[in-house]
C-alpha cells in the first residue's frame, strides 16, 4: 500500500515539472510569393528573462506528410525581436496543402506545437492542371512539376518534351495529384521545355525554362576618340533564357543597349590616369561583375583612315593620300598598314610618322591592276589596329616586256627554239611579236620574227657546230631583255644517257637525282613531252642547291607515259644529266591490245605470235605477258614471260582439240589488253595427207599450165625443136656461074691440109628464099642417102647453108678427085686421114665410109661449116 502511495506522488511531481513551457512562439504568420514561403513570429514575453539561447523547431508537412524539418537558434541578445524564416519548396504550393508547426524548446521542454496550414490556392478544373508555370530552372538541379486532375480523372501521362531531363520519377501525392521529379541536364530551347500531363479525354500543360545564369568575362575598355570609354567583354555561353529572362548589362552603372553583343560605350572624360571601370550583368539565376583597370589613353583604338585615294600613278610607283575622322590623331605618332592586292598575290606594307597623311607604293608590276585597302595604330603604346579602310583600285601605266624564259628541244635534222608565253604581269602590254636571231662562230648572224601567238621556231642548223640563240619579246613600249641559249654539237651526252623508270604521284612526278653536279653552276632544267604522238615540251628551272623537284601540268593525263631529262645549267650549251620516262598514274589496258594474233602447229606445240605493242597503246608499264590456253569445259593453263620485247609463247605437248589461246600483258597495274583467239589442231597423219594432197595438186596444176600453154603455140615449139630439114641440089655441071644461080659458091677453109687434099665437090643449090634456120639433121639425111634423094629432100624443104668468100689459094684440079663414072660419092674421102670439119667448136673429124653405113640410124648433127668447092 505505501509503495503504490510513493508511486502516484512521484507521477504527479513529474506530471508537474513537464508542463507547458511558457516561452513560445506567439503572432505567427504565415506568406508565400513565387514559390516561397516565409513564416514569421515573436518571442513570448516570458522568454526575455531567459539567460540560455532558445530553440526554435519547425516542421512542414506537404499533404499531410512529413516533407522539411529544421532548426533557428535565438541567442538571448536576440530575444524580444521578431523571427522569420523562409523556404522554397520542391513542389508547388498549388500541388497540395502545407501545414507548417513551429514551437520552442529549450532543456527538454517544449512549447505547444502552433499550426498554419496553406491551401492548394486553386479552383477545381474541368481539365488537368501542371504546377509550376514559367519558372525558370537552373541546369544540374532537380524539379518537380504536378499535376492536379479533375474529379473522376485517371492520370495517363506526365513528362517532360526535349531533351533537358532525365531520371524521371513519378508519384501520387494526393487523390487527384500527381507528382514528377526530374534531373535537368541540359538548356532548354528559348522557348522554353513543355511539362504536359493527359488524360482519357484531355490534356494539358505548362512551361518551363532551364537555363544558366551569366558567365561573361574578360572585360577590355579603350578608347577612340578621347571622349567616351568603349568597354568589350566576351559574352559566356548561352544562359537559354533570352525569352524569359534575359541577361542585362550596366557599366558604370548606366544600363548598355548593346551588352548582349559585348560592347557597351560610355561619354567620359578621358586623362592620363588610371581608374576601375566595372561591368554587371544580371538575369534570374546570377548575376557577373567584371573589373578592367586601365589608363585609357594608352589604350587608343584609332577609326580607319578615310578618304583615300590615289594622287600619281607611274609604270612602278604610286602615291597614296587619305584623311583622319579624328582631328587629335594629327597629334599622335601613327604607323599604318597598306594591304596591296592584285588578281593573284597579296602582300602588306608599312609606314609610320606623325600626322603621317600620305605614303609612296613602288616596286609595282607596270600595266597591272591593284587594289589597295589600310589601317593605322599608335606608334607609342601601341594598343591595336584600327578597322581596314574603304579600298581604291588603280592601273599602273606599261612597259616593256620582262625577258622571256627559252628552251630547245630535237626535232628529227631540225632545232625548235621554244619559249614561254609571258603572262599579263610579265608582258607589261600586250605582246605583238618576237625577233628570234642564231649564230654561229664567225658566222653572220641570222634573224627571224616570229607573230604573237606563236611561241616556237624551227631552225636547220649545222649539227656539227655549236650555234648561240637569242629571242626577245616586242610591244609597244620596246622590246624586252635578250634571253639567249646555246645549241650544242650534236645534242652531245644525250647519247650516253639512258632512261630509267619513275612512278608518278599525286596527279604529278616527284623527281630527285643525285648531289649538286658540278655541271650545273647555274642549276637545273628539267623538261617532260609525251613519249609518242604530237610533243608541246613543257620545262621547269631548279636553283643549284635543289636536287628535287614536284611537277604539276594541267596538260598531264593518266595512262600517258611522259619522257622527262634533267639537265644541267651551265654558262655555255646545257648537258643532259639524267632522262626518266613514267606515268602520272598507270590505267589498265582496255582488252583488244593485240591487234592480230598468229598461231602455228609444231608437232603438238601451237606458237602464238603477236605484232610488237606500240608505245602510245601502252597506258602502263607492259612486264611481261601470259598465255592462257584450256579446252571447252576444262582446266585453264598459262605459260608467261617476264620480257616485255618477247612477241610469242609456245603451249606445248596438246592434244588434238580446238584450244582457246588468251593473251593478256602482265602491268603493275594488273593483267589487262586480253585477246583471244580459238584453234583446231589437227594429228601428224592428217599433216602429212594435206602436204602430200597440197604437193600433187600443185604439181597438176602446173603440168595443166604447161600444157594449155603447149597446146596454144605448138606451131612455134616444133619450129623451135624440130624445124624441116632442107634437101640439097645437085646439078650436072659442076661449075656454074654464081651470077646466074640463086645461090653463091660456099668455101670450106681446110685448115691443117695442103692444097692437094682439098677437092671438089657438087654444088650444092638451094632456093635463095628458104629461111636459115638452125636445126639438127640425121645422117642419112644429109650425107648418108644418094644426091637424088638428097635432091628431092632439098626441093622439098631447102635449107640454106651459111657462104664463105672463096679461100686465098685456089683449090687443086677437080679432075683429079673425081671417080671414073663421074657421079659424086656422098661419103667422100679426102686424104688417107679424116677431114676436119668446122663447126661451132673448131673442125670435127668426117668419119669413114664404114662408119657411116654402120650408123646410118645414128642421128647426126647437121654441122653449118665451110663446103670446099672445086676449083677452076
Amino acid at each position: 500500500m505505501i509503495a503504490w502511495l510513493l508511486l502516484v506522488s512521484l507521477s504527479r511531481s513529474s506530471a508537474q515539472d513537464a508542463g507547458v513551457f511558457p516561452c513560445g512562439p506567439r503572432n505567427v504568420t504565415v506568406s508565400a510569393s513565387d514559390q516561397l514561403i516565409l513564416l514569421t513570429w515573436e518571442d513570448d514575453p516570458s522568454c526575455t528573462s531567459r539567460r540560455h539561447t532558445l530553440t526554435y523547431e519547425l516542421e512542414v508537412l506537404i499533404a499531410d506528410q512529413p516533407a522539411h524539418h529544421e532548426e533557428v537558434a535565438v541567442s538571448p541578445d536576440q530575444m524580444g525581436s521578431p523571427h522569420s524564416w523562409s523556404w522554397s519548396p520542391h513542389l508547388a504550393l498549388e500541388c497540395a496543402p502545407f501545414t507548417l508547426k513551429l514551437r520552442s524548446r529549450s532543456h527538454g521542454r517544449t512549447s505547444p506545437w502552433q499550426l498554419e496550414r496553406i491551401g492548394p490556392g486553386h479552383a477545381h478544373s474541368l481539365s488537368p492542371e501542371v504546377y509550376p508555370r514559367d519558372k525558370v530552372f537552373r541546369v544540374g538541379t532537380q524539379a518537380t512539376f504536378c499535376c492536379v486532375l479533375p474529379t473522376g480523372q485517371a492520370l495517363i501521362t506526365l513528362n517532360v518534351s526535349g531533351d533537358s531531363s532525365s531520371n524521371w520519377v513519378r508519384r501520387k501525392i494526393g487523390n487527384r495529384t500527381h507528382s514528377l521529379t526530374v534531373d535537368l541536364v541540359k538548356g532548354s530551347v528559348e522557348s522554353g521545355a513543355n511539362v504536359i500531363c493527359e488524360t482519357q479525354t484531355e490534356h494539358n500543360g505548362a512551361c518551363a525554362y532551364i537555363g544558366y545564369p551569366p558567365a561573361d568575362h574578360d572585360l577590355t575598355c579603350e578608347t577612340r576618340d578621347f571622349q567616351s570609354v568603349e568597354c568589350l567583354w566576351t559574352v559566356g555561353r548561352n544562359t537559354h533564357l533570352a525569352l524569359k529572362s534575359p541577361t542585362t548589362y550596366r557599366l558604370l552603372g548606366s544600363t548598355c543597349a548593346k551588352g548582349s553583343a559585348g560592347r557597351c560605350s560610355h561619354k567620359v572624360r578621358v586623362d592620363f590616369e588610371e581608374r576601375d571601370w566595372i561591368l554587371t550583368a544580371q538575369n534570374q539565376l546570377g548575376t557577373v561583375n567584371l573589373t578592367d583597370r586601365a589608363d585609357l589613353m594608352r589604350r587608343v583604338h584609332m577609326f580607319a583612315p578615310q578618304e583615300v585615294k590615289v594622287s600619281s600613278v607611274n609604270a612602278r610607283s604610286v602615291r597614296l593620300e587619305w584623311n583622319w575622322a579624328i582631328q587629335m590623331y594629327d597629334e599622335l605618332n601613327v604607323r599604318c598598314q597598306l594591304k596591296i592586292s592584285d588578281n593573284q598575290t597579296s602582300a602588306v606594307r608599312e609606314c609610320l610618322g606623325v600626322a603621317l597623311r600620305f605614303a609612296v607604293l613602288d616596286d609595282l608590276i607596270p600595266n597591272w591592276p591593284y587594289e589597295v585597302t589600310m589601317r593605322c595604330g599608335t606608334a607609342q603604346h601601341f594598343w591595336k589596329w584600327s578597322e581596314w579602310s574603304s579600298s581604291v583600285e588603280f592601273l599602273t601605266m606599261g612597259d616593256v616586256p620582262d625577258a622571256l624564259d627559252v628552251w630547245m628541244q630535237g626535232n628529227d635534222s631540225q632545232t625548235i627554239i621554244t619559249w614561254k608565253v609571258l603572262p599579263a604581269n610579265q608582258s607589261h602590254g600586250n605582246i605583238i611579236d618576237y625577233e628570234v636571231t642564231w649564230e654561229a662562230t664567225s658566222e653572220r648572224r641570222n634573224k627571224s620574227r616570229v607573230l604573237h601567238p606563236k611561241r616556237s621556231l624551227a631552225l636547220s642548223l649545222d649539227a656539227t657546230r655549236e650555234h648561240v640563240v637569242s629571242v626577245t619579246a616586242r610591244n609597244k613600249y620596246g622590246n624586252s631583255s635578250p634571253s639567249t641559249i646555246t645549241i650544242p654539237v650534236l645534242n652531245r651526252g644525250s647519247g650516253r644517257v639512258k632512261s630509267s623508270k619513275t612512278q608518278g604521284s599525286h596527279g604529278g612526278f616527284n623527281l630527285s637525282w643525285s648531289a649538286a653536279s658540278p655541271m650545273a653552276s647555274c642549276g637545273y632544267i628539267v623538261d617532260w613531252c609525251p613519249s609518242r604522238g604530237p610533243c608541246t615540251i613543257d620545262w621547269l628551272r631548279v636553283p643549284p642547291s635543289q636536287t628535287n623537284v614536284c611537277i604539276f601540268s594541267k596538260n598531264f593525263r593518266e595512262g600517258v607515259r611522259y619522257m622527262l631529262s634533267i639537265y644541267g645549267c651551265t654558262r655555255g650549251a646545257p648537258v643532259l644529266l639524267e632522262r626518266r620516262e613514267g606515268y602520272v598514274k598507270e590505267k589498265i589496258i582496255p582488252d583488244g591490245l593485240f591487234r592480230t594474233l598468229n598461231w602455228k602447229q609444231r608437232d603438238m606445240d601451237v606458237e602464238v605470235s603477236w605484232d610488237p605493242v606500240a608505245l602510245q597503246e601502252q597506258s602502263a608499264f607492259i612486264q611481261g605477258y601470259i598465255l592462257y590456253y584450256g579446252q571447252n569445259n576444262s582446266s585453264v593453263m598459262n605459260i608467261s614471260t617476264d620480257d616485255p620485247r618477247d612477241t610469242s609463247l609456245t603451249a606445248r605437248n596438246l592434244q588434238i582439240n580446238s584450244y582457246t589461246f588468251t593473251v593478256k600483258a602482265n602491268t603493275t597495274v594488273g593483267q589487262c589488253g586480253a585477246t583471244s583467239i580459238t584453234v583446231t589442231l589437227n594429228s601428224l597423219t592428217d599433216n602429212l595427207i594435206k602436204a602430200v594432197g597440197i604437193t600433187i595438186a600443185t604439181i597438176f596444176v602446173l603440168l595443166c599450165l604447161i600444157v594449155i600453154l603447149c597446146y596454144r603455140n605448138w606451131e612455134c615449139i616444133k619450129l623451135k625443136v624440130c624445124p624441116p630439114i632442107p634437101m640439097p641440089v645437085l646439078k650436072d655441071k659442076w661449075m656454074t656461074s654464081l651470077t646466074k644461080k640463086s645461090c653463091r659458091p660456099v668455101f670450106v677453109e681446110m685448115s691443117h691440109h695442103t692444097e692437094a687434099e682439098l677437092m671438089a665437090i657438087p654444088e650444092l643449090h638451094c632456093k635463095s628464099e628458104a629461111p636459115a634456120l638452125d636445126c639438127s639433121y640425121r645422117a642419112n639425111g644429109c650425107f648418108g642417102e644418094p644426091v637424088e634423094n638428097l635432091s628431092a629432100r632439098c626441093a622439098a624443104a631447102p635449107c640454106l647453108l651459111p657462104l664463105l668468100p672463096p679461100p686465098p689459094t685456089p683449090p687443086p684440079p677437080l679432075s683429079s678427085s673425081l671417080p671414073k663414072d663421074g657421079r659424086l660419092n656422098p661419103s667422100y674421102n679426102l686424104s688417107s686421114t679424116d677431114s676436119l670439119v668446122e663447126g661451132s667448136h673448131g673442125y670435127q673429124p668426117q668419119k669413114q665410109k664404114g662408119q657411116l653405113e654402120e650408123a646410118s640410124d645414128t642421128p647426126l648433127p647437121c654441122v653449118f661449116t665451110y663446103i670446099p668447092l672445086p676449083s677452076e
